[in-house]
């Protein structure tokens, strides 16, 4: 049986799960144009709500491989905001929740950056931090799936020539691992080694109890969910699925940037977690 809060697996004629379709946007005044550094692991969320936008972005995405080594992508976001010329764009918009601790430290350069206020990513596809904040109360040690978790990783692996280092869990590299492939593995510590450390950073599902879809309507992919239902089987999860809600990022694209909602980090200032309900701030 499903967790309280969290709605039963659903037989298969219920398993294409509705999204909330963005509602006609306002008549704005000035048509902003707005620049986007986020994770490539919301490429199809983000690139679905961009159409409806009615200002013009520039969308540039990021490795999904930051979030294993948070330090490297801080530098490299860093080193993006730098390179953006004074006065190009109206703001920037960051598609990262503290991630890590990914966003730590982050500096606005000579353009504001508008960021929402997200633990993880998780929170940009369940529409608030709150909504966020019920569910994992409601149902801790969940794994959370999406198309961008599932995919990306396994492109990048195959794209280095290797294998992905925890095979079964969604073709995604452990959160406790470096993201390295077995063949890279191999080559630093030897093929022996290279096992060992995967066995051990697989032993991190043994904390979790239910793998949960987050689905959309405008993304339906039954190969996807057939293999999180592959995945649960063989850990033993409990298998739930969640209505998706784009809602936090339609409102991002959309210039409609509530402070409860929103970061503004004006230049010179920097993005510090406050580990409290605000998730962030700018000093």
């Amino acid at each position: 049986m499903a967790c309280a809060g969290c709605p039963p697996w659903p037989i298969v004629a219920r398993w294409l799960v509705a999204s909330r379709e963005p509602a006609a946007p306002k008549q704005w005044k000035k048509t902003m144009y707005l620049k986007i550094f986020a994770c490539e692991v919301a490429v199809r969320e983000i690139g679905y709500c961009a159409a409806f936008s009615p200002h013009i972005l520039d969308l540039e995405f990021l490795p999904v491989g930051h979030h294993d080594e948070p330090k490297n992508g801080q530098a490299d976001l860093q080193r993006r905001l730098e390179a953006v010329p004074a006065g190009k764009f109206d703001a920037i918009l960051i598609g990262y929740g503290i991630c890590n601790l990914i966003l730590n430290g982050l500096k606005a350069i000579n353009t504001r950056l508008i960021v929402p206020r997200a633990h993880d990513c998780i929170t940009l596809f369940l529409g608030s931090k709150e909504r966020y904040q019920k569910v994992f109360d409601t149902c801790p040690g969940t794994y959370y799936f999406t198309s961008g978790w599932l995919e990306f990783p396994t492109r990048k692996a195959r794209a280095k020539g290797g294998q992905v280092l925890v095979e079964d869990v969604g073709s995604q590299a452990s959160p406790f691992s470096l993201g390295k492939t077995f063949a890279e593995l191999a080559e630093k510590y030897g093929e022996d080694n290279a096992r060992y450390l995967i066995e051990v950073t697989a032993s991190w599902t043994e904390s979790y109890q239910r793998g949960t879809w987050i689905g959309f309507a405008f993304n339906r992919n039954p190969a996807l969910l057939s293999q999180v239902a592959k995945i649960c089987e063989k850990h033993g999860w409990q298998l739930d699925e969640l209505e998706g809600d784009l809602g936090l990022l339609q409102r991002w694209l959309h210039g409609q940037w509530d402070p409860k909602e929103f970061l503004t980090v004006e230049p010179g200032q920097s993005v510090v977690p406050t580990y409290n309900e605000s998730v962030i701030e700018a000093r």
